[in-house]
Formats: C-alpha cells, structure tokens, sequence
C-alpha cells in the first residue's frame, strides 16, 4: 500500500473468490495462531481450512443470495471484508431469518486504518434490514474485538463451542437489538 491510502468499500463478486479465500486463510492465521497463539493440532486446522477457507467454498457462499459481503480495497487488493448472512448459532432465542455477522476479517496491513469499523457500521445497516436480532460470534479470549462490538450495542447472549476440526475454541455468542 502506498501513501496516501484510499481504500474503495465495494459489494464482493464471485470473481473475488480467491483472493477473499487466501485473504481470510491468512488473516484467521496471524489473528488466532500467531497473535493469540491457539496450538490447533495441525490435522485440525488443515481440515477446518479445507472446509471454511477453500476457494469453491468461498466462491458457493458469495453466490448464496441470503449473504451479502463487501470487501475493502487498496491498490488494487482486498485487504478487508465483511460477511453477513442467516443466523446459525446454537441460541435458543436465535430464528434463520434473524441476522448474522458471520465474518469480519482485516489484513494486519490494513488494521488501523478504519477499514473494520467501517465494513462492521456497513453490515450492521444491512442487517437492521432483516427482522428480529442480530448475531455474531467472538473467540472468548478476544477482549479487543468484544469491547468493540460492546460499542456498537451488542451483549452476551450465550457461549457454545466453536469447531475447528475436532479442536473446539470457547466462543461467545453475541445479540444485539435492531436499532428502528
């Protein structure tokens, strides 16, 4: 990235398949390996990376009308993206037509420059357009990320286990009301 930084905020296509899949391998690496340092067995993690970050995966959610992602560009590469789709979480009081934010993943390149609490302010407007209350998750020992939902009017909810092959992170089940 070269100075002056001006990142474009755009709807994600099916062509940014690759990129957003190498994106969010990499970012989901130096976020929970090498930043907090989680010791996934290495059979575990290849397997989740196979299932969650393998470019027809990704290429089959982005063409899934019920997601909807944008994605954060400098120079002519995605260094964010954001991913809001049905909610799925294990919540009693949790409905499929409720909202939500299924990823938000920034380059450590790009953090600092606005660009996740720009595509999280995004997202949240879309999801105030479904009904009910919106949802994410967040790895329990990510105090940064909780206080920034916190901010923007999320609460616990709940907790449940999050696979990562057979390994499980301890996750924290955010709600957040719509706002009218």
């Amino acid at each position: 990235m070269t100075p002056p930084y001006q990142p474009q905020i755009r709807a994600a296509t099916i062509k940014d398949a690759p990129e957003i899949a190498i994106l969010a391998e990499r970012t989901f690496v130096e976020t929970f390996i090498d930043g907090f340092g989680i010791p996934y067995p290495p059979d575990d993690l290849a397997a989740f990376k196979a299932d969650v970050f393998a470019e027809d995966i990704t290429r089959e959610r982005l063409a899934d009308a019920d997601h909807i992602w944008e994605v954060a560009v400098i120079d002519d590469r995605i260094v964010a993206f954001s991913e809001i789709g049905p909610a799925s979480m294990p919540h009693p009081d949790l409905r499929p037509e409720h909202a939500e934010l299924k990823r938000l993943y920034v380059a450590g390149e790009a953090q600092g420059l606005g660009l996740g609490r720009t595509l999280l302010e995004r997202a949240l407007a879309r999801m105030d357009e479904r009904p009910g209350p919106q949802w994410l998750s967040v790895w329990s020992g990510n105090d940064k990320a909780q206080r920034l939902y916190r901010h923007y009017g999320f609460d616990k909810a709940g907790e449940y286990e999050f696979p990562v092959g057979s390994w499980r992170d301890h996750e924290f089940i955010f709600r957040r009301d719509p706002t009218p």
